[in-house]
């Protein structure tokens, strides 16, 4: 077929049996089996960069339809048929949200470096330079000042393809600044997080990054601002086990998987076997750990919402 490629979306439901996160995320991508007998609500569109342009349709995974991929990026990521979620990256997720033409970047020009001179499969600065080629970013994050429904807000993004998504001193810089950026008034700080957790790759500074970002959150709640923690899938580790889980308001967007460590690591460790439900965005709801679960195509609607009910705390 003129125009078509072989691009499948690699289903990855947030209840599966072998969700691949854990503490310390090297942005690593593991296949995970898939139940027949549940319907998966999440996938991944994995696509090289350099064939972007020239691919007309996807295909996807969970219904096997042969869909425009124009039509998949209109629908936000979702499947028309199916309902199945593809990831977003961060500049989808900024359009998504904020009023068009209103988005800021005021990411500081900062890169991470490589203190440990930590080699796994490859040097992590070698890992770097793939991730900022694949994704075009810098770093991980991006940030900025933005309208919400005519509210300022300043927005800070996460992407998932940059190395998972995983936080090390770079991200824990880029937070902070975020944040010191809304305690000066200039709007309620959401964040919208796509992760593994903290960055093995910098050893103890991904961790301390854990601290930084509670300690950034703490003046910004002195200084009466507003946070909304959005988690999306999926939000695990060490950002969950800090930053993500501080916010005045949590939502989970449907379809988020949100846990700290990968069920099989509980269940090797616990030897007991995982409810079907665990770390999904229900699951978190029914355990207070998430105020509400929205569908993607409300989240705007929703965080403006939210932004009404805080006029004292959203900012100028």
């Amino acid at each position: 077929m003129i125009g078509s490629a072989q691009v499948t979306w690699s289903c990855s439901p947030a209840s599966g049996p072998e969700s691949p996160t854990g503490p310390q995320s090297s942005g690593g991508e593991e296949r995970v089996k898939i139940s027949w007998f549940r319907r998966p609500q999440y996938a991944q569109v994995e696509l090289d960069r350099r064939e972007e342009e020239g691919v007309l349709w996807v295909k996807c995974a969970g219904c096997d339809e042969l869909v425009f991929r124009e039509r998949v990026r209109e629908n936000h990521g979702i499947c028309p048929h199916c309902g199945i979620q593809s990831s977003l990256t961060a500049q989808e997720r900024i359009r998504l949200l904020v009023d068009e033409d209103s988005f800021e970047d005021i990411s500081r020009p900062i890169v991470a470096a490589d203190p440990l001179g930590f080699v796994d499969r490859k040097p992590y600065l070698d890992r770097l330079k793939e991730a900022q080629e694949k994704t075009g970013l810098a770093n991980e994050t991006v940030i900025g000042r933005a309208r919400l429904g005519s509210f300022p807000v300043v927005l800070a993004v996460t992407d998932f393809r940059f190395i998972g998504g995983s936080m090390g001193s770079v991200m824990g810089e880029q937070l902070a600044h975020a944040m010191d950026t809304a305690a000066q008034g200039e709007g309620a700080f959401i964040l919208v997080s796509s992760t593994g957790g903290a960055r093995m790759q910098e050893g103890i500074l991904s961790l301390m990054q854990m601290a930084k970002t509670a300690a950034a959150r703490r003046d910004l709640e002195r200084a009466g601002g507003l946070f909304i923690s959005l988690m999306t899938y999926p939000t695990t580790g060490g950002v969950l086990a800090s930053i993500a889980s501080l916010g005045d308001v949590t939502i989970a967007e449907k379809g988020a998987l949100i846990g700290f460590a990968g069920r099989r690591v509980i269940e090797q460790t616990t030897g007991e076997r995982l409810p079907a439900s665990f770390q999904t965005e229900e699951f978190a709801y029914a355990h207070g750990m998430v105020d509400r679960v929205v569908e993607r195509k409300e989240l705007r609607e929703e965080l403006i919402r939210v932004l009404e009910l805080f006029p004292a705390r959203r900012g100028q």
